[in-house]
């Protein structure tokens, strides 16, 4: 079986290099391929990306031409992917590719087409600032009483499926709210959905951080209204 890691990037110049060294470094024992598609970086990732050797087979760099943002960025991974699972990796080394084990577990099983990291499972807060902590809790608990889920982490970065999950889905974010539309989707298309508990280090928006809760967050909770009511989903506005 093969795995598909899709890593959007945009401006991760401190963390590239050190996100695919360590994704190349899990072993899954199946046949892993690594997508990364630079979201038109203007810090030199693209430049550091454009010096990385090519004959890495497992290795390929999508260069966007514009920046149309995380969500378009995912979907331009998802179409050049060839495995027979997906997982969504970040570049800011915010999660820990050592988690893929665990994440694959439930799929390989077959007891669940989907997966996700959470990062709530357990008493512990982890690694986050108060805002973004409400802020995640917020998100969830809205988007699970709209959606009748009981998903507890609905914004985690790691979301790994089999690709065949992505029939149907017509997926359309461009930005961050992609991570609302393909869980309403997922949860309407009625796929088994697990999670599995994963470590997280959160940093800040000194550090890099690019979610901004005054202004994606307003659009997250948009977001959860549009994907989740009948007949809104595909409403673009």
């Amino acid at each position: 079986m093969k795995i598909s890691v899709v890593i959007p990037v945009y401006n991760e110049i401190s963390t590239i290099a050190e996100i695919i060294r360590r994704v190349q470094a899990v072993k899954l024992g199946d046949e892993k391929e690594i997508i990364i598609v630079d979201d038109s970086s203007t810090d030199g990732t693209r430049r550091l990306l454009q010096g990385i050797s090519s004959d890495q087979p497992d290795l390929r760099i999508i260069y966007r031409s514009r920046n149309q943002g995380k969500g378009a960025a995912l979907r331009a991974g998802f179409a050049a992917a060839s495995g027979d699972i997906i997982i969504i990796q970040d570049a800011d080394l915010e999660y820990d590719p050592g988690e893929y084990p665990g994440l694959l577990k439930p799929i390989l099983d077959d007891k669940a087409d989907v997966v996700y990291g959470s990062r709530f499972l357990g008493k512990d807060r982890r690694e986050f600032g108060f805002w973004h902590y409400f802020g995640n809790k917020f998100n969830t608990r809205l988007f699970n009483r709209l959606n009748h889920s009981n998903l507890t982490d609905v914004d985690t970065c790691y979301k790994v499926f089999r690709k065949g999950a992505l029939a149907g889905m017509d997926l359309r974010a461009e930005r961050f709210d992609f991570d609302l539309e393909f869980s309403a989707k997922a949860v309407k298309s009625g796929l088994r959905i697990s999670e599995v508990r994963v470590g997280y280090r959160g940093r800040s928006f000194r550090q890099g951080k690019k979610f901004k809760w005054w202004q994606d967050g307003i659009m997250a909770v948009i977001a959860i209204f549009r994907f989740s009511l009948p007949g809104r989903e595909n409403k673009i506005s």
